[in-house]
């Protein structure tokens, strides 16, 4: 007899694990133009750190509204499993973090000036380890309420 596990009431899993893909995507998309030499063109280094942010910060944003919007992943979760609700407010508050390491991260590489490409890259890195644990965390949650996998996507 299979146990009587809650579903998703608002949000499917496949649009969670579309956005997931499309975040991982734009993660890789920063660490490739981070890892890009810098020596010698400083300004197209940072344009293409700034591209990369940019649609880092839309997914990122979407990944917000799938999560915490109306009628969001956290909301039929916290319906079926409340005693999930420590787990998803750690990844509300860990939004607003990382949230402002992506705005911190488009600030540096907006000035015209910039030429830290090694500080840049330290954000941008810490940025990226934070997104992955966040990532880690969300998809150990979905697990723990439905015995569903929205892993690691490729």
């Amino acid at each position: 007899m299979e146990p009587n596990l809650p579903t998703p009431d608002h949000v499917s899993l496949e649009a969670v694990r579309r956005r997931r893909a499309e975040l991982r995507e734009s993660m890789n998309a920063l660490e490739e133009a981070l890892a890009a030499p810098a020596p010698g063109r400083p300004i197209a280094w940072a344009e293409r750190v700034h591209i990369a942010l940019v649609e880092l910060c839309a997914d990122f944003r979407e990944h917000i509204d799938v999560t915490e919007g109306p009628h969001g992943l956290y909301r039929g979760l916290l319906t079926t499993a409340p005693r999930l609700s420590n787990a998803a407010a750690r990844l509300t508050r860990e939004h607003a973090q990382i949230r402002d390491l992506v705005e911190d991260l488009l600030a540096q590489v907006s000035r015209p000036d910039v030429h830290d490409a090694d500080g840049i890259r330290d954000l941008g890195t810490a940025l990226l380890g934070k997104l992955v644990r966040h990532r880690q965390r969300g998809s150990d949650l979905v697990y723990e309420a439905y015995e569903a996998d929205i892993g690691g996507e490729t």
